[in-house]
Formats: structure tokens, sequence, C-alpha cells
């Protein structure tokens, strides 16, 4: 538990609380139970290292207002737009044997322990905070899910999850999903594109189309001469008259 010194502060103009944050204090006030409301501020550098945690909503202080000390929750803190400096907090008062409603941060441990995680399937976190009703008395710093024996494909429940005594998820209605252990997802690297061979390859090599339509071509074109000489040729023979043979002498 954080213990943080709070003073009262009486004078709740724009103008004062301004003052206040130069002085590198933060205003807030303290409300719940039968006790009235309180107007208090805060040292920043005291609580600076517990207000940017994921723990920080729902973690137990125990403020000590000018000699009086009270068990309080961080409700809300408002940050300023520019600075994202917190520039008020809400503190909600403990109430022993009442329930409050919070948001608690899941952990995961033994990660090592998981024969999926081990053969490289991955740890997909489904929800990194569950809301729960715990009693006043024994709220909570996180849930502890235990990733020991877990293998590709299992999916962590709400109801494999040990919670303490009395506490219990305000979703009621379901077994709703924590997290699952995926399988890993392979990425395929792209095929090199084949290799162009050249007309004048080296021997064995497959000449280029280009080479075997010129030959071919080349083929046709001598066969095509031939024909037209052997034309030529029959023509001449025909265009010669035929020679006359001597007569027979009687």
């Amino acid at each position: 538990m954080n213990n943080l010194k709070a003073n009262l502060r009486e004078n709740l103009s724009s103008g004062s609380t301004n003052k206040l944050r130069v002085k590198g204090m933060i205003p807030a006030v303290l409300y719940g139970g039968k006790d009235p409301n309180k107007n208090i501020s805060i040292n920043k550098k005291e609580i600076a290292n517990i207000i940017n945690s994921d723990t920080f909503l729902s973690k137990v202080i125990e403020l000590d207002i000018e000699g009086k000390k009270e068990r309080v929750i961080p409700r809300e803190v408002a940050f300023h737009v520019v600075s994202e400096e917190p520039i008020h907090i809400d503190f909600m008062r403990i109430i022993s044997g009442k329930k409050i409603i919070l948001e608690i941060p899941v952990k995961f441990i033994n990660h090592p322990d998981s024969p999926g995680l081990k053969r490289g399937g991955v740890l997909n976190i489904v929800r990194r905070k569950v809301e729960l009703k715990c009693p006043a008395e024994n709220i909570p710093d996180e849930i502890v899910v235990d990733l020991s024996g877990t293998d590709i494909g299992t999916s962590i429940k709400i109801s494999s999850v040990k919670l303490p005594e009395n506490i219990i998820p305000t979703i009621t209605d379901r077994d709703f999903v924590v997290a699952t252990v995926a399988a890993p997802t392979v990425i395929k690297e792209p095929e090199k594109p084949a290799e162009e061979t050249t007309a004048e390859g080296s021997e064995g090599e497959t000449p280029a189309e280009g080479t075997e339509a010129a030959t071919k071509d080349g083929e046709v074109a001598k066969k095509d001469d031939k024909s037209k000489d052997s034309s030529s040729e029959k023509k001449s023979e025909e265009k010669k008259p035929a020679e006359k043979k001597p007569a027979e002498k009687k």
C-alpha cells in the first residue's frame, strides 16, 4: 500500500488551483461514505512514480490528510491536453464491507513453460484488464494467468483463472476469453524469376525463338527459290521448237 500526504484546500477558485499547480501540487477531491467530501492537494513528485502505472486506478492508497489517515482508491485522473501532466485526481473512500467494481490488470507468467510458445506460437491477449467486483478490504493489484502447459490452440477463459476469494467478474452470463495461444504466422518468400537465356547461349542451350523463326524462314525462302528455278526451266523447254527428223529414203 502506498502512503501519501495530502493538504486540505479551502480556496476553490481557479486562480488558487493554478497557483497550486505552479507550486508542484495536484488539486484533488475525496468522496464516498457518510463523511462529507474533502478538497485536498497532493504533491506531484510523491505520486509521480505510480500515477502513470497500469494499476493506478485499482491501487489502494493510504492518504494522510493533516494527521488523519484514510484508505482510498483513485477513480479518475484528468490530464492537461498539451503537456499531459496530471491536473486533477478523484479519490474514493474505501468503506469496509462494501464491494467495489474495478478494472484489474492481467499479468501473464511462465512464458518459457508454455509448449505452444516454445514451438513459435503467439500469445494473443484478448483482455489486458478484467472488470471485477471486489470487497473493499481485498482489492488485488493484478490478475495472474499462468501459461504453464498451454499449447497452440489453447483458449484461456476466465473460469480457468484463479481469482482471490470473494472476487467475481462483472460479466456472469458467459465464460469469456482472456487470451489464446495462436499458431505462428509463416511468411513465404517470393519466388525468384527464371533466368532468361540469350540467343547466343552456350552449347546445349535452346536457341531463342527469334533464331528458330529466322532459320525456318530461311529454309522456306530457299525452297521457294528452287521451285522458281524449276518452273522457269520447264517454261524454256516448252518454248523450244521441236526438232525435225530427216525423211526416210524409199
